[in-house]
């Protein structure tokens, strides 16, 4: 029997349209995991193409890869300009079960 050839899974391969890199971003808010959603921010940015993102945010290439790695803490301004550079926005919703108060 013949071997099979793999080769290792890419993230970024897989957010093709702006759909799925919604979809990535929304399931990554939903953990609730700060690191989890700048790493999933990361992601999107590299299958973009983390140059023009960094340049499009007014960002430097090297920090932003630093600030949206597993070991990165990001300030909430550089998550709001990569977010806008990648062409989303965030928005709010009443959490299930919270009474608005």
């Amino acid at each position: 029997m013949g071997q099979t050839q793999t080769r290792p899974w890419d993230v970024t391969e897989y957010p093709e349209t702006a759909e799925d890199m919604v979809a990535y971003l929304e399931a990554a808010l939903e953990e609730d995991d700060p690191r989890l959603v700048a790493v999933a921010l990361g992601d999107i940015a590299r299958a973009r193409g983390m140059t023009q993102v960094a340049l499009d945010a007014g960002l430097g290439r090297e920090s932003l890869y630093k600030s949206l790695s597993p070991d990165g803490n990001p300030k909430f301004a550089t998550v709001l300009k990569v977010v806008r550079a990648l062409g989303l926005r965030l928005h709010a919703t009443i959490a299930k079960g919270a009474t608005g108060q």
